[in-house]
C-alpha cells in the first residue's frame, strides 16, 4: 500500500498546484474548512484559480485568504453571504461568479465523482439559473439540464483517517467534504487524528480510502463559528 501520510500541509500539496487550476474546497460556512491547507495554497502564490465551494469563507478566514490575495479568478458556489470581500470583488467585475442553488451544487459535485456528465432538475427552471441551459419535459414538467463538476484538486477536512485514507467526519463538518473527495483528480485531506489500520468499523467509514491520495495532520483546528448567539443559562431551582 502506498504511503499516503505526509509530514506537513505544505508537503501534502507539493507538486499538485498550478496556475489556472480548479480546486474544490470542503466546508459549509466555517464548518469543515480545510484550515491548514488553504494558507499553504496562498503561500504558494498559485493564481487564476477556479474554486468550487459552498461559499468563500468569512472575513479573515478560510477561502477569504485567497480572495484577499487575488488568487481566485472564479468562484462556483451557492452563497455569497456576509463575506464583504467576496461581494465587492464580484460587484466590481474583478471576480467571476457562477452561482448555483445549493442542492444543485451538491448534486453537480456528486455527479462529478460518480462519472455522470449531466442530470436534470426542476430547481431554477424559469429563472436566471436556467439561462442558456437546455431544458426538457418529463411527465409534463420542465426540467433544466445541469452538468457535473470535477476538479484538479480537492482539499478536504475530516475528523479521523487511517493510513489507507478511510475517513470519518464529525457531525455537520461532514457537509460537502465527502462528495468533493470523490470528484478531485487528486484529493488531499487534513485530519485531526490519524488512527491505526483496522480501527474503523467498516460500516462507520464515511469516505473510502480509494478516493484519498494524501493525508496530513491538521496544524490549525480553530473551528471558528461565523455567528455565535448565546443566552444566559436558566438558574436551577434550589430544590430541583
Amino acid at each position: 500500500m502506498p504511503d499516503k501520510i505526509y509530514p506537513s500541509p505544505r508537503a501534502a500539496l507539493e507538486g499538485v498546484l498550478f496556475d489556472g487550476m480548479t480546486i474544490m474546497s470542503g466546508g459549509f460556512g466555517l464548518s469543515g474548512n480545510p484550515e491548514s491547507l488553504i494558507p499553504e495554497i496562498r503561500a504558494s502564490g498559485v493564481k487564476d484559480l477556479t474554486v468550487v465551494s459552498n461559499n468563500a469563507g468569512a472575513d479573515g478566514f478560510g477561502l477569504w485568504m485567497l480572495l484577499e490575495s487575488r488568487q481566485i479568478g472564479k468562484m462556483i458556489s451557492s452563497y455569497v453571504g456576509e463575506n464583504k470581500l467576496f461581494e465587492s470583488q464580484y460587484l466590481s467585475g474583478e471576480l467571476e461568479l457562477e452561482l448555483n442553488p445549493q442542492g444543485t451544487l451538491a448534486e453537480r459535485i456528486r455527479a462529478g465523482g460518480a462519472g455522470i456528465p449531466a442530470f436534470y432538475t426542476k430547481t431554477g427552471v424559469g429563472t436566471v439559473v436556467a439561462e442558456g441551459k437546455p431544458t426538457e419535459m418529463f411527465e409534463g414538467e420542465e426540467y433544466v439540464r445541469e452538468t457535473w463538476l470535477r476538479a484538479d484538486l480537492s482539499i478536504i477536512k475530516a475528523w479521523r483517517a487511517d493510513p489507507a485514507g478511510n475517513l470519518m467526519f464529525r457531525k455537520t463538518a461532514r457537509n460537502f467534504n465527502p462528495n468533493m473527495a470523490t470528484a478531485g483528480r487528486i484529493t488531499v485531506v487534513e485530519v485531526e487524528e490519524i488512527v491505526p489500520a483496522g480501527t474503523f468499523d467498516p460500516d462507520c467509514i464515511h469516505t473510502p480510502g480509494i478516493y484519498v491520495d494524501r493525508i496530513v495532520l491538521s496544524t490549525i483546528n480553530e473551528k471558528r463559528v461565523e455567528k455565535l448567539t448565546t443566552r444566559p443559562r436558566a438558574r436551577l431551582e434550589e430544590n430541583a
